[in-house]
Parts: C-alpha cells; structure tokens; sequence
C-alpha cells in the first residue's frame, strides 16, 4: 500500500514578493511583477524588461555566506528556511537520514559563471575565486540546504528546463510514497538575469517584445497579440511529509500530492508536442485514480510563445475531451514571468494556496485571445468562491520533458 504525501510547509522569493502570503495577495489582486530593467548592461540588450526578484541577501546572509554563495543558492536557502518555520519542523530532533532534499534548477550558478569569464576574458585576471567552482555547479543550491540542516537523506538536483522543479517535486513525492524518507524538502531554483544569458534567449528568439504602454503587461499568455516569454528569477521549495507522520506531530496540511507523471515528447529540442504533453497530463490522472471531470482547475504551463499555447491548449483538449470546456485554467506566468527551472515549484505554491483559498489565479493581459486557444483561462480577474478539490499544474520544457503533478485538498 502506497503512503499518501502532503505539503506541511512554503517558502518562497520572486517577482511577487518573498513570503508565501505576499506573493498570493499579489496573484489574486492580478499584479505584476514584470518591470522594466535597470541593470548596467541594459542598452546592450534587445529585451528591456524582466521579472526581478526584490531580494537583497545581505539582509539575510553574513558577508562571509555572501561571499560564497551564487544568488541561486541564496535564493534557495532563504526559501528553505521559510518553509521548514512554516511547517514548525523540529529540526534538532528530527531523524536526518530520513529526511532529504530534492531541487530543480535549469542554469545553477549562472551569474558565478559568468562573473568568472567576464574575470578572465575581459578583465585579464589569471586566478578566479576560490569558491568559483563550488557557487556555479549545478547542485549547489540543493547541497547548500543540505549543509545547512545538516541532512544526510537523499539529495539531488534535476535539470530538466522548465520542468526541472517539478520533476524534482514529484520525484520526492515518490521518495516518502514508497517509504525511503519521511519529510523531503523539494522545489526548485533559479537565477539567470545575468548579461550573457539574457544575450542567448535573445537569440533563441522567444521572448516577449516590451508593452509600449505598460511595461507589467508585456507576458499575455493565450492571447492573440502575445510576443512571447518573460524571463524571470527566484525559488520555491515546499515541505513534503507523509501523512501518518505530518498527523502524528499536527502539522498544519495544505494539501495532498495525489498525482504525478513525466513523459518525454522525443520529437524536437524546442517545438512541443500535444501528443507527448498529453502523455504526461495521462500519467498524472493514472497516477491520482482521477478522471478528467474531477480536476477542478488547472496551472497551465503557459509561456506566451506560440508554440506552447497552442500545443498546450490541444493536450488539453485530447485528454479532458467534452470536459476541457468546462476546466478553468490560468497562467500565473502572466504576472511572475518564467523563473525557467525554478517555475514549476512557484506554480506548485501557486496551485497550493489556489486549492486552500477556493480563489483561482487570472491569466492577465488577455483581453482577446487567440482563435487556437479557446478554453475557459480565467481571463484578467481572480475568480472567486469556487469549488475544487483536485488541481493540476503543468510543466513543459524545452528538451522535450513534460511533468504534470496533481494536487488535493486533504479531506477529499
């Protein structure tokens, strides 16, 4: 018999603000937090807006852990240390070889990275920080959550893009279903607003042309005149039990992670597929024993490129069949950007507070939709007093992997 896992705690940093609270406040108000740039190497750049964590981590941080920590990391930790307080996590007595932690990030140390060749190839340095290595590898974020609680369980860093936290939420979740952990700290982070990387989306020609009028309303998800993604930075990471254990102790639960499934398009590196995103959607349901009518709501990928729109919509659409029409779906992206790898775990948070609110995030900036995208996506205004108790958040990444996690209200 397979153990049921729930969520018990949240921290959070992006665009919308760095507290759990703030950050719904600001999604149900429908605000965004997408703003121009101010960044030095702006004029230098095509694309002048971007969704901005308000973080400074030396409000939270020594200048010693500062010194020695990529922004990823610090994002991270700060997340990390929100959700294990809202959880009331005893974590000088908890048994530590059965906790773990599961991260997704997309670009892990970016901005050490690109510190380091701006040192060398620009500046003319011959030695790099001792701690280049070490703030810039993929894992740190995750490792550095383990060094600080001390965690001897499992931990692991996925990078899949997009898809990254959610596969690392959902790979937890399997960790505690089938008894190797008890409590795992999962999610995913992300930042990548540094010059060079910025320089590269630009090239791949995704991202979003900036709103003459208001520069907050450049992402329009589904909607006919949308120019693409907003690229974006922050973290998430959600304190994940099994239920007997979260009982036992009367942890406060948010909700339960009934489903998960990860599928992999195997069709081309950057054009999706709803073929293959529809296997992942499939996986989920089989996974949660739920059929299409029972989910009330669903977090869409939704970047605002054409290509995932439109593939996303008809995923939808071959699953949920007769159903579809009648299934609200929204795009927070539309306000807090893509933060790429650390994307589905804020979704995660998203759909979680969704679920214990009853209130369903909009998608703004829709105000006509494009003719191939023809469901029901919360256009513009929160809807309130609604009734769901299963919900589903999808993640669709370049490189082809989808993953889709379902979410419960506990008492269902």
């Amino acid at each position: 018999m397979k153990r049921r896992v729930v969520i018990t705690g949240l921290g959070i940093v992006s665009p919308l603000g760095n507290t759990p609270e703030l950050f719904y406040d600001n999604l149900i108000a429908g605000k965004s937090g997408i703003r121009r740039m101010t960044s030095e190497f702006v004029e230098k750049l095509d694309t002048k807006i971007a969704a901005y964590a308000d973080f400074n981590p030396q409000d939270h941080f020594t200048r010693h852990q500062y010194s020695a920590l990529d922004r990823v990391s610090q994002f991270s930790l700060y997340a990390a240390q929100q959700a294990i307080a809202d959880a009331k996590l005893d974590m000088e007595n908890i048994d530590r070889t059965r906790t773990g932690v599961y991260l997704g990030t997309g670009m892990g140390g970016a901005n050490s990275i690109e510190e380091g060749y701006v040192r060398l190839y620009r500046d003319g340095a011959e030695r790099l920080k001792p701690f280049t290595v070490l703030m810039a590898m993929n894992n740190a974020a995750c490792s550095q959550i383990g060094l600080e609680y001390k965690l001897s369980g499992p931990n692991l860093t996925f990078s899949t893009a997009c898809s990254s936290s959610a596969v690392a939420i959902g790979e937890a979740m399997r960790q505690i279903r089938h008894g190797y952990t008890d409590v795992m700290l999962a999610g995913g982070s992300e930042a990548l607003l540094t010059f060079g990387t910025i320089k590269a989306w630009e090239a791949l020609r995704t991202l979003a042309k900036e709103d003459a009028n208001d520069p907050g309303a450049s992402c329009k998800p589904f909607a006919a005149d949308r120019t693409g993604l907003v690229l974006g930075e922050g973290a998430a990471v959600l304190i994940l039990e099994d239920y007997e254990y979260a009982k036992a102790r009367g942890a406060n639960i948010y909700a339960e992670i009934s489903g998960y499934g990860t599928a992999n398009d195997g069709v081309h590196i950057t054009s999706p597929t709803p073929e293959g995103q529809a296997v992942a959607i499939r996986a989920a349901l089989k996974d949660a024993e739920l059929n299409p009518k029972d989910i009330g709501y669903i977090n869409a990928h939704g970047t605002a490129t054409t290509m995932n729109d439109i593939s996303e919509t008809a995923a939808i659409r071959q699953v949920f069949g007769e159903f579809a029409n009648q299934t609200p779906v929204s795009s927070t992206k539309s306000m807090h950007g893509h933060l790429m790898g650390a994307a589905a775990a804020v979704e995660i948070v998203a759909t979680t507070l969704a679920l214990q609110h009853q209130i369903l995030p909009p998608t703004i900036n829709l105000h006509q939709p494009d003719e191939k995208c023809d469901l029901d996506y919360i256009p513009n205004v929160a809807r309130k007093n609604v009734s769901v108790i299963h919900a589903m958040s999808n993640s669709f990444a370049f490189g082809g992997t989808g993953a889709v996690l379902i979410l419960s209200k506990e008492s269902h």
